[in-house]
């Protein structure tokens, strides 16, 4: 087990959603501001090699935890497949090559649950995570991260690099992305609930039947798996992060409504993806490899991420 507190730590992402909420863990872990360094898209762009590079040089890191991601929601990944692959592969690849040459003690790399196949059995474990294909919408973004699983394997059997690799659900909490052209479905579904809450608007239409199903899970929670996955794992094994509950979209949407005071109607476009069908995680690995699981009650999360939309945002 790694004591975090001596360690110099450069957090990818640092500044971003989940990044914050690890940032803060750090602190609670002994771990001065002045070892955490969050390297900002305006002065580095990891997707680019001599960037990365400049990245070690200034940090000098003994650990990375790499958050930084080009994401969003389906539309996005609709939208971008080319650009989503490039980024994050490219930002995989310097920094764990970089990670290799500067002798690292841990590189730490977070996947995502679009990595699993699109009908992988629920709920998902770790060891099916190849047999099949991602869900078409975003594959690519599933796949770029995916890859980095095999570089971190290869790594450390030639290099001895250490490493540690979490795939977590969809992440909610306060703070979270807002912006709908790339949030994700609860800060999606809260902004569009709560801007036809104000203007008075006779419904709401979502995308696709609700029929789908997801999990999820609030950046407090994430944030700790992360943090404890840097401390104590050695290998790149994925180790899921999960809610521990499955929901329909359909009642999603119902919760979130009822959350933003809405009481309108809901409609659903159907010429619009659903998605990959179904969504939940087995999370016995991170029970049994990290001491870890959820502790956010759902309803109470997505109440207060309402209250800060409405506080900061709405």
């Amino acid at each position: 087990m790694i004591d975090l507190s001596s360690k110099r730590i450069v957090v990818t992402g640092g500044a971003g959603f989940l990044g914050r909420s690890v940032c803060r863990r750090l602190a609670e872990r002994g771990v001065p501001s002045d070892r955490i360094f969050v390297p900002r898209r305006r002065d580095f762009d990891l997707t680019i090699e001599r960037d990365v590079e400049r990245l070690y040089d200034a940090a000098r890191p003994d650990v990375v935890i790499h958050l930084a991601a080009e994401v969003g929601g389906i539309g996005a990944n609709m939208a971008h497949p080319g650009r989503f692959f490039y980024a994050n592969m490219a930002m995989g690849l310097h920094l764990v090559e970089q990670a290799r040459r500067r002798g690292l003690e841990k590189f730490v790399h977070t996947g995502t649950v679009c990595a699993y196949p699109k009908h992988a059995p629920i709920p998902f474990r770790e060891q099916d995570i190849w047999n099949g294909y991602p869900e078409e919408t975003n594959a690519p973004y599933g796949v770029a991260k995916k890859a980095i699983f095999v570089m971190l394997d290869g790594y450390r059997r030639e290099y001895g690099l250490r490493s540690a690799v979490i795939v977590p659900v969809n992440l909610y909490g306060p703070g979270d992305n807002f912006d709908p052209a790339s949030s994700h479905v609860i800060p999606a579904l809260i902004r569009k609930c709560e801007e036809a809450r104000r203007a008075a608007a006779a419904e709401v239409v979502c995308w696709g039947t609700g029929a789908a199903t997801r999990e999820f899970l609030h950046v407090e929670d994430a944030a700790e798996g992360v943090v404890r996955a840097a401390e104590v794992m050695d290998e790149p094994l994925p180790i899921n992060l999960g809610g521990g509950r499955e929901i329909a979209i359909r009642d999603l949407v119902t919760r979130i409504a009822a959350a933003c005071s809405y009481a309108g109607r809901i409609t659903w476009d159907t010429t619009k993806p659903d998605g990959q069908p179904r969504r939940a995680l087995d999370i016995a690995r991170a029970r049994d490899l990290l001491d870890w699981e959820p502790r956010q009650d759902f309803d109470a999360g997505l109440e207060a991420t309402v209250a800060w939309w409405r506080a900061h945002g709405g």
